[in-house]
């Protein structure tokens, strides 16, 4: 998988402001990314050093249109824990 494919997007959210105070930063990623994949993208896209990667599936939303019920598709979500003295800068100033 091309590392431009396992990095969707960065999650910005009051949670995720909170964990880049411990170094932590969470992404949207591809649903059939492993633990590797999404360590190695992050490591070359961003060029710093990652201790962990921890990784879940957020169930879609269940919404009522009328009388229907329908849920939105999940989503794999990623926490990556950088080195102590590495930054991403993509964060700065959120």
């Amino acid at each position: 998988m091309h590392l431009y494919e396992v990095l969707r997007r960065p999650l910005i959210t009051e949670k995720a402001t909170v964990l880049k105070e411990n170094d932590k930063y969470a992404f949207e990623v591809a649903k059939t990314a492993s633990k590797a994949q999404i360590k190695e993208a992050v490591e070359r896209a961003f060029k710093v050093q990652v201790l962990d990667v921890n990784v879940m599936t957020v169930k879609g939303k269940t919404r009522m249109f009328g009388r229907r019920r329908v849920t939105g598709s999940p989503w794999k979500k990623a926490i990556v824990s950088l080195a102590p003295g590495h930054k991403i800068t993509f964060f700065e100033g959120v």
